[in-house]
This record gives C-alpha cells, sequence and structure tokens, in this order.
C-alpha cells in the first residue's frame, strides 16, 4: 500500500520538489498551500492550508482522512524567512515568523496525532534549518523560531513513542529556491547605526541562496528518512562546511566561534 503524505508549504521550494520526487516513487501526496488555485499545473493535489489558521488545518487534514483513509506521513515544511537588525525588526514581524515556523507546525502535528494514534502508527519530519543551531547575525529571528521547533521535536518524540509515532528534524543548509523573494526584511534604513554591516550581510545571504545546492537533495533525503525503520532525531542536509559549522560550535569555545562567523559575515 503506497504511503499517504502531507506536505505544508508544497506550491514551491523544497516542498514542491519533495512533493514531486515522493510522487514519481509511488507514494500519494497531497500538498498545501494558502492559495492552491495560482497552481493548477501541479504534479500533485494541493489542498487550501495556512499554518496559522487552526480551522484550515483541521479542515485539510480530515480531506486527506477522507480520501484515503489514512495519512502515514506529515512533512513539516511550511515556513517564512526573516532578516534584520532585532533592535529594528517590528515585534509584529517577529511574532508573525514565529507564527509560521513554530507555532504553525505545533498546530498541524497536534492536528495529525489523533489519526496517527489511532492508526498505531505515523511519522513526522520536521524541516527546521541549519541556522537553528546557531544565532546568526541579522538572521537571529529565523535561527530562534527554527531552533524551537528542533527542540520541541526533541521532546514530542518521546512523548508520542507509546503511539508508534515517529518524530524526525531535518535541517538543511542553502538551497536554490524562492525563499529569499518571500523573505521579510527589515527596512535598511539611511540613518540606521546597522545600515553598512546589515546590507553587507545581506547580500552574503542572498548569495548563498542563489548559489545553494539543488532541492532534490532534500527530496531524495527525506525519502529516504521515509523508508528509515528507525529515523534518526537530527539530519542535515547541505554543503559540507555548513554540517561542519554544526560540529565546530560543540567543540570551539564560544568566543572562538562567534569570531569564526564575524569573520564569515564580514563584521
Amino acid at each position: 500500500m503506497s504511503k499517504v503524505v502531507l506536505i505544508t508549504g508544497a506550491s514551491s521550494g523544497i516542498g514542491k520538489s519533495i512533493g514531486e520526487f515522493l510522487t514519481d516513487k509511488g507514494l500519494f501526496v497531497f500538498g498545501t498551500s494558502r492559495n492552491p488555485e495560482r497552481y493548477e499545473n501541479s504534479k500533485f493535489e494541493l489542498l487550501q492550508l495556512d499554518v496559522s489558521d487552526v480551522v484550515s488545518i483541521r479542515k485539510a487534514i480530515q480531506t486527506v482522512i477522507d480520501r484515503q483513509g489514512r495519512l502515514d506521513v506529515l512533512v513539516n515544511n511550511a515556513g517564512a524567512g526573516i532578516t534584520g537588525p532585532i533592535e529594528e525588526t517590528p515585534m509584529e514581524a517577529i511574532k508573525q515568523n514565529f507564527e509560521t515556523n513554530f507555532f504553525g507546525p505545533i498546530n498541524v502535528i497536534k492536528a495529525v496525532l489523533p489519526q496517527m494514534r489511532q492508526q498505531n502508527s505515523g511519522l513526522i519530519i520536521n524541516i527546521t534549518s541549519i541556522a537553528g543551531y546557531m544565532g546568526l547575525p541579522y538572521r537571529g529571528i529565523y535561527s530562534a523560531s527554527k531552533g524551537a521547533l528542533e527542540l520541541i521535536t526533541e521532546a514530542m518524540r518521546m512523548e508520542i513513542k507509546d503511539f508508534n509515532v515517529q518524530m524526525a528534524n531535518v535541517a538543511p543548509g542553502d538551497f536554490a529556491t524562492n525563499i529569499a523573494a518571500g523573505r521579510y526584511h527589515a527596512p535598511l534604513l539611511d540613518n540606521s547605526p546597522y545600515k553598512t554591516p546589515y546590507g553587507n550581510t545581506l547580500q552574503l545571504m542572498n548569495e548563498h541562496v542563489d548559489g545553494g545546492k539543488d532541492p532534490q537533495l532534500m527530496a531524495k533525503a527525506i525519502f529516504k528518512i521515509i523508508n528509515t525503520r528507525n529515523p534518526r532525531i537530527h539530519y542535515k542536509v547541505g554543503e559540507f562546511m555548513q554540517q561542519f559549522s554544526i560540529v565546530l560550535k560543540r567543540i570551539l569555545p564560544d568566543k572562538v566561534y562567534e569570531k569564526m562567523l564575524q569573520n564569515h559575515y564580514k563584521l
């Protein structure tokens, strides 16, 4: 029996690549988008879902269950980027980012667990970020929201193991997607004391995304995890040095690691 998969944020970027790859592999895929009517040529069906709207979450999940009678895999992929000096980033934008990157995935997890518990089986994969392992300058809010999801996964794995439901994190590095176009940017103000370092860092971030890896690597990693009997807690996918930076953070003194990041971002 083909596994039934639900992928949030699947109309573009990493989510779309995962959905297309899993569809080609014979899995029954439902994706979600806030505006699915804009993507009529999607290879898999897109359902309307906004991770900040609990009613739309429940409706989409119920549609999957009504159609297929089960839900085997949730890929919590929907997310949003945010950049800016924390001092100058509006609190409303900070809260909205956590709504999308942290509270939203939790809402979706809560909505799928009753069905997975009833099945006595299921897998939840949370797409986080290598940025969630460290506080990156001018991406501190993004780092914090993704880091929080990493820790929630560690806790929930232990809480849901008795239901035969598994959970894992997949932290991508920089991939060639359109995330930069949809990212919230705190305004680059002419009179800001952060104008020069923020502007330089913003340019560097965009260059990293433009030169990022092919999202197919993420799709292949997700497919492999789905077919793993006992998935690990944490997976990292991306450039070697981006993955190795997590190792360095564990072994280097804090100030040495901080200096390394400052040199990288030319701060």
